[in-house]
């Protein structure tokens, strides 16, 4: 890692509040909310997630509902790029494709309008937290469905200790999986 890499991860970590027992006893919470009200912090941010996209080629930027809108939407801006919301099932209006995932306990399901990706589009898709993996890989899946091509999978925060990476790995075919900060 260069210096300058460095720097940018230091200056990310400072910025990264830690919130013991929340949002339930034994859970320690990273807060990025620090690092989204400092400016110097969130411009650094976006920057490396902006250079990401280029350096793979993405052509569209798609961001995860909720915090993956706030982080994916300035780095869409930044690279000229377009934003494509993946939301929660029910909240877009029109036309959609949905993907189903499991939940630790349970089922999911997440929803992009089908006209925002075709094929020939290189998405990248941004989102704060890798943990389990589920919304990531299904995702990843409403991209290939579209017809579009995956350029890669860019992460804040990757917490190692949980499976995501390894759930992702084969859905990634090749992708690459990039994690800013491994916790």
């Amino acid at each position: 890692m260069t210096a300058e890499a460095q720097g940018v991860t230091d200056l990310l970590l400072s910025r990264i509040r830690d919130v013991p027992d929340y949002p339930k006893p034994g859970v320690l919470f990273k807060d990025i909310t620090p690092l989204l009200a400092d400016p110097d912090a969130f411009t650094a941010l976006t920057d490396v997630l902006a250079g990401l996209c280029s350096a793979h080629g993405a052509t569209k930027i798609v961001g995860l509902e909720a915090r993956g809108f706030i982080l994916a939407a300035p780095v869409a801006v930044r690279a000229g790029l377009g934003f494509i919301p993946v939301r929660k099932a029910g909240k877009l209006p029109g036309a959609t494709l949905s993907q189903a995932y499991e939940l630790e306990y349970g089922t999911a399901e997440i929803e992009v309008h089908a006209e925002d990706l075709v094929a020939g589009d290189r998405v990248m898709v941004i989102d704060d937290v890798l943990a389990t993996g589920g919304t990531a890989e299904a995702s990843i899946e409403l991209i290939r469905r579209a017809g579009a091509e995956v350029a890669g999978v860019a992460v804040l925060m990757e917490l190692g200790f949980l499976p995501g990476r390894a759930r992702l790995e084969p859905a990634l075919n090749g992708a690459p999986l990039t994690a800013l900060i491994t916790v």
